[in-house]
């Protein structure tokens, strides 16, 4: 009787380990395998060898060297330059005392450049030529210098357009940014460190990225090709040997080549050199918001889940004009699709001042279509930031009880601070000092720095009166 119990519950725990294998089974993963054994290839001859050399060479002959000279005035010794800014230093000593101390220099840089005309223009990076007092390029191959003319400059894009007289020289063939994928090969030419011209290898990473924290517009090509140090400015090239982008910018910790670089494409290049060839500068239209990104909890909350959110609205800005409120979703301008905080920063940056155009936007779960003029960004700052250089080259900030305490204040001062002056700028040719402070622009009370911008907005383009307190002294200056 024992025996027969032990059989079935014997066959019983047979039943259940099938069943279990059975159900085990039903759940396997069928694997998308590739094919076994590829074949492998090589040329067909072997005296044949793998090269882009005909595809890239022309492109090699259009991008040039750059090298920059800045003189500047430093300090003799290691004696700091806050001290002879320093209110209380200059009242006893006299405002020419510290110049007994300085010593001129000169800042040398180097970098790249790309020629898009037969007679001179060549496009770089901002940041190639900014503020310098002499700009030299050599040809591809040539030891010859060429002194060149600074055409424009765009901050904001890291974009600048020169010329040097010279006929009959090698443009670059242009691409089209709509024709690039992600793992298309790519080619890097350049001047790294000064060694001279360089062409390094990679592929296309990503495409459209924003939020780097390098430029205001940003919309890189990444790339893993080798850029470094002197390749600013150089030529991003396809397979063909046509300009997709102009080399910017590297993420490294050590300050060489980790292989994540970005490039500026060339759609966003044409567009900006095109108006400082025309005009000397970019204007672009202003909108007066400070917009962020959908997150995946306030997404809950719109229908429409892309789009820019306006977390503020400007005093006196058009999107005040035309009624925009906080917590609209912009979601499309001109009937193009806004995807996020930094397509709609890019869209309204590619259109002028006075332009008209259709916003449609989302309101308490409800579409509504705004059409709406667009103002003038000249004279405005980030509007992320508390200060930033503005007036022809004066860096501002709001007071504090740290900058007071630094430049020996009066505790019942209100303004806005002059903390740095650039060099040979208008704002220290007019006569502008570190440890001025801004009190009223023409007939506006300056008491924080939103109001220096509101200043700017209402006369933009005309010379304004500026009233500073020095030493408590008020004193009157007057720029563009």
């Amino acid at each position: 009787m024992k025996i027969k119990n032990v059989l079935i519950l014997n066959n019983k725990l047979l039943l259940i380990s099938s069943l279990l294998a059975v159900n085990i089974f039903a759940k396997s993963i069928d694997f998308d395998m590739a094919q076994e054994n590829p074949q492998r290839v090589a040329p067909s001859d072997m005296s044949q060898v793998l090269s882009f050399n005909n595809s890239i060479k022309d492109s090699m002959l259009s991008v040039v060297n750059i090298s920059t000279k800045k003189h500047i005035s430093n300090p003799a010794g290691n004696l700091p330059m806050e001290m002879f800014n320093d209110p209380l230093f200059r009242r006893f000593f006299g405002d020419q005392f510290g110049n007994q101390f300085k010593q001129n220099k000169i800042q040398r840089a180097l970098g790249s450049g790309v020629i898009v005309s037969k007679d001179g223009y060549i496009i770089t990076n901002n940041h190639v030529i900014e503020n310098a007092d002499e700009i030299t390029v050599t040809l591809s191959g040539e030891t010859t210098e060429y002194t060149a003319k600074l055409i424009g400059k765009d901050a904001d894009s890291d974009l600048a357009v020169i010329k040097i007289e010279a006929k009959n020289l090698t443009p670059i063939k242009i691409a089209h940014s709509s024709d690039l994928k992600v793992g298309d090969v790519i080619f890097a030419i350049g001047n790294p460190f000064g060694i001279g011209e360089t062409v390094t290898q990679g592929i296309i990473s990503a495409l459209n990225k924003n939020q780097v924290g390098i430029n205001r517009y940003e919309n890189f090509i990444q790339t893993d090709a080798s850029i470094n140090p002197g390749n600013s400015g150089g030529a991003l090239v396809d397979s063909r040997g046509a300009l997709i982008g102009i080399n910017s910018a590297i993420i490294s910790k050590s300050g060489g080549n980790n292989g994540i670089g970005f490039a500026i494409p060339i759609d966003m290049v044409i567009e900006v050199a095109t108006k400082l060839v025309e005009e000397g500068k970019v204007t672009r239209g202003y909108l007066g918001v400070v917009i962020n990104d959908l997150t995946k909890e306030s997404a809950k909350v719109y229908n429409h889940k892309s789009g820019a959110l306006i977390m503020e609205v400007g005093r006196d800005t058009p999107a005040a004009r035309f009624k925009l409120q906080r917590g609209d979703l912009i979601f499309a301008i001109n009937n193009k699709a806004v995807k996020d905080r930094a397509s709609l920063q890019n869209m309204i940056a590619s259109f002028k001042p006075n332009d008209k155009i259709v916003i449609k936007l989302e309101r308490n779960k409800k579409d509504i279509t705004i059409n709406a003029i667009l103002g003038n960004r000249d004279g405005l700052i980030i509007s992320e930031s508390v200060n930033g250089t503005i007036l022809g080259g004066l860096l501002l900030g709001d007071l504090d009880s740290n900058l007071i305490d630094r430049y020996r204040l009066p505790r019942n001062i209100i303004g806005v601070l002059v903390t740095d002056v650039k060099p040979k700028s208008d704002a220290e040719k007019v006569g502008f000092q570190a440890g001025d402070v801004i009190i009223q622009i023409e007939d506006i009370p300056i008491t924080r720095f939103a109001d220096v911008q509101e200043a700017l907005r209402k006369y933009n383009e005309v010379y304004k009166r500026v009233y500073v307190n020095r030493q408590g002294q008020t004193i009157l200056l007057v720029i563009k």
